[in-house]
């Protein structure tokens, strides 16, 4: 009975549990759902719940698809340096949906469960674009189950308002940038964090010289012991002998 219920946990057969939560951290019927949100205490996931305001929602807007992509990039930039600053990311995605519970949705995968907590930890005191913003973990770990694939190939026809994720894609070029960018960082960290290794490498050296003179002590120990043996199976044998001789 167990594994049956871990088997369907969070699928469309669980009876329980939200699937659609599950699957992709927010559901359209809130918290009236009829089903339980369970909420995860540790994750590498971090949702940031309505941030992105496409002006294309906007049925006055007058910008080009060139001007809305370049208002896009400036966006995803401005976000992923900021929460960079809490830890390694692994991946950024933002939601195109105009559901409620979907639109302007911004998911980011820490490489660490611990700066993701820090990050909810301090976003949720933080404004952006003078809005506040409300941080929480996210159950999301695959986004290949919670992005539609319909959409992905130009066949969704639930639009704007489909439950599953349709991403809104950056420009190749400034990803490239902005993880590449993060990458150097990291390993400028990572050489800082190689020379205080070395400064404490007379230390190292001085417990190698230590259990080095103390692994000679041993040998010189079990040499001795083995010399004794030897010394002792000898004159156990000449005894031995000259008993022998004696009964002779």
């Amino acid at each position: 009975m167990a594994d049956h219920l871990a088997s369907i946990y969070g699928t469309e057969k669980d009876k329980v549990n939200c699937s659609f939560y599950f699957k992709i951290g927010a559901c359209r019927h809130g918290d009236r759902c009829s089903r339980k949100h369970v909420k995860p205490v540790f994750s590498q996931t971090v949702l940031l719940s309505n941030v992105y305001q496409n002006p294309s929602h906007d049925t006055t807007c007058t910008m080009t698809e060139a001007q809305l992509q370049e208002h896009f990039d400036l966006f995803y930039e401005d976000i992923f340096v900021e929460l960079a600053k809490y830890g390694e990311i692994e991946e950024m995605n933002v939601c195109d949906n105009v559901g409620d519970h979907l639109v302007g949705n911004v998911y980011v995968r820490y490489r660490i469960e611990e700066d993701a907590q820090k990050a909810v930890d301090a976003l949720n005191n933080r404004y952006y674009a003078g809005r506040p913003l409300y941080a929480e973990l996210s159950p999301v770990t695959d986004f290949g189950e919670a992005c539609c694939r319909q959409y992905e190939n130009a066949e969704c026809t639930r639009g704007g308002f489909c439950n599953f994720m349709h991403l809104k894609l950056v420009t190749r070029e400034v990803r490239k940038e902005l993880f590449e960018a993060q990458k150097a960082s990291l390993k400028m960290l990572g050489k800082s964090s190689s020379s205080s290794k070395r400064s404490r490498s007379p230390e190292v050296k001085r417990e190698r010289r230590e259990r080095s003179r103390s692994r000679s002590r041993d040998s010189r120990r079990r040499s001795r012991r083995d010399d004794d043996d030897r010394s002792y199976d000898r004159d156990r044998r000449r005894d031995r002998g000259e008993r022998d001789y004696e009964r002779y």
